[in-house]
């Protein structure tokens, strides 16, 4: 007999009492089991989140080229901004005012992807596009080359193309980080990144001096890359960018 609350209880409700004592210590049993399984399995579900990104074999995690300068402006002249500080890196006497009439801007901001290759082979360098893909941008700037990128800039009721000079990255923090309009340190996320940049083709580019290669270099792109630049009427520095293959 089980005795509650200071009365006897009927034998029937004693059976009911015993088997539910019974289910429940039952119950506990398993509780301890389930227990370590949901906590195991939370654990590795927060690894997963907190995980960094895997690494690309040679490629540093954390990257910053400091020595690209910045210029501030809009997105008209984002392109003569970013040819500039490259241009201006590589030593030549040059500001984003001095760009913008041979890049004939602002009228001729749409037709920046074929202008700013044009320009820069007129100061002698050698315009070498890159994969479109990340990695192959990360490659670049972990071997000291600043990419000339174009993205989608603004939001889903407005946006423009913005021409960006991307200058580092952090891999275990998953982000890119830019010369780009008013911010001389933007940080971008890389998903955010590779959503904006694929909207505008994932054109991404080097602007080289000739005898600097790029990193994990294509030949044939590079030499590809010389005639053109040949044909633009610089054959001296074109014949520097072949003869570099040869070292």
């Amino acid at each position: 007999m089980i005795v509650g609350q200071g009365r006897a209880l009927p034998a029937w409700r004693q059976n009911k009492r015993v088997s539910m004592v019974q289910i429940s210590f039952k119950s506990r049993v398993f509780e301890p089991r389930r227990l370590m399984v949901a906590c195991l399995l939370a654990a590795s579900l927060s690894g997963c989140a907190s995980a960094p990104p895997a690494a690309v074999k040679g490629v540093a995690q954390r990257v910053e080229i400091s020595s690209v300068p910045f210029y501030r402006g809009n997105a008209n002249h984002s392109g003569a901004m970013a040819l500039a500080a490259l241009l201006s890196q590589q030593g030549a006497p040059i500001t984003p005012g001095l760009l913008d009439k041979p890049l004939n801007l602002p009228q001729g901001a749409e037709s920046l992807g074929t202008g700013i290759p044009r320009v820069a082979r007129d100061y002698g360098r050698v315009v070498y596009p890159l994969d479109k893909q990340l990695d192959a941008l990360l490659t670049q700037v972990a071997a000291g080359n600043p990419v000339l990128v174009r993205f989608q800039e603004g939001s889903a009721w407005w946006s423009e193309p913005r021409y960006a000079v991307l200058i580092g990255f952090d891999r275990y923090k998953q982000r890119v980080l830019l010369r780009s309009g008013m911010h001389r340190r933007q940080m971008m996320p890389f998903d955010d990144f590779n959503s904006a940049w694929a909207q505008e083709g994932s054109w991404a580019i080097l602007v080289q001096p000739p005898r600097q290669l790029p990193a994990q270099v294509d030949r044939q792109r590079w030499l590809q890359a010389a005639d053109e630049l040949a044909r633009a009427g610089q054959e001296l520095a074109a014949k520097q960018a072949v003869d570099s293959l040869e070292r």
